[in-house]
């Protein structure tokens, strides 16, 4: 999650987590269920079982090699393609940060239970206790444990103090525009995130609508303006004012 870091315990329901951020901004972020964890399962295992399977018939049609055990280039052929697939999901969730092809297919990622990206030991503690999830079958240890814990988590999960939430890549990316703004501005955070609204809506506003909601944005964040002055402003000028408050604004609403 980039910037995004929490300052205290991440406030949690059974669906959701509240993350705050640095600025005090908080993203809320929707636990993902048994299905859709499920749906990103079932879309990784496919791309690693045919990859691996793509190696084997590579090995045996074109290398012309046995795959079998007893011969020491049938055994170098199935190694990697049990590689491949043992280690599909460690290796590209350490790498995508939380993430795999399917996750993001998905629309879901893996975070920490303060909101922020997994540490490397996390995701390979959650991903060694697959062995522990996948009993007796077919995860099904795993995906009755998504059911009756309180914020649908496997033994992986609560082994590796992680979560599997929707990715909302939208609000995310309105959170970290907002840290980036507040870094820059003297502006107070309400200040701030309601003139970074207005701009950026400003084009699918009334030019009357926004012009007034300008005037009025100006007067608080100014209040020795000149009243005539904004008055007298256009409309592309009151856009500059707004943008110039996000930049170097010293006064606060």
């Amino acid at each position: 999650m980039g910037a995004i870091r929490a300052t205290l315990p991440a406030p949690m329901t059974d669906d959701q987590l509240s993350v705050q951020s640095v600025t005090g901004v908080d993203l809320t972020l929707k636990i993902a269920g048994p299905g859709t964890r499920s749906y990103a399962f079932v879309i990784d295992w496919h791309i690693r079982a045919v990859v691996a399977a793509a190696w084997l018939l590579i090995a045996y049609y074109v290398f012309d090699i046995a795959l079998t055990v007893k011969s020491a280039a049938g055994f170098l052929s199935i190694l990697p393609a049990s590689l491949i697939y043992f280690l599909y999901h460690p290796i590209l969730e350490v790498a995508l940060r939380g993430s795999t092809p399917g996750k993001r297919m998905a629309r879901v990622r893996i975070v920490s239970r303060d909101g922020g990206p997994p540490g490397t030991s996390a995701l390979l503690i959650r991903n060694i206790f697959r062995l522990i999830d996948s009993l007796p079958a077919a995860y099904m240890l795993g995906l009755i444990t998504c059911f009756v814990t309180a914020n649908r988590v496997r033994v992986g999960d609560m082994a590796a103090g992680t979560l599997l939430v929707l990715d909302n890549a939208a609000a995310e990316k309105s959170l970290l525009r907002i840290e980036a703004l507040a870094t820059r501005s003297q502006l107070s955070l309400d200040a701030l995130e309601l003139v970074d609204q207005v701009l950026e809506r400003w084009d699918s506003l009334e030019s009357a609508s926004r012009s007034q909601i300008a005037r009025s944005l100006l007067r608080r964040l100014d209040p020795a303006a000149d009243a005539g002055a904004l008055e007298a402003l256009a409309d592309a000028n009151l856009r500059d004012r707004l943008q110039a408050h996000l930049n170097t604004a010293a006064a606060h609403v």
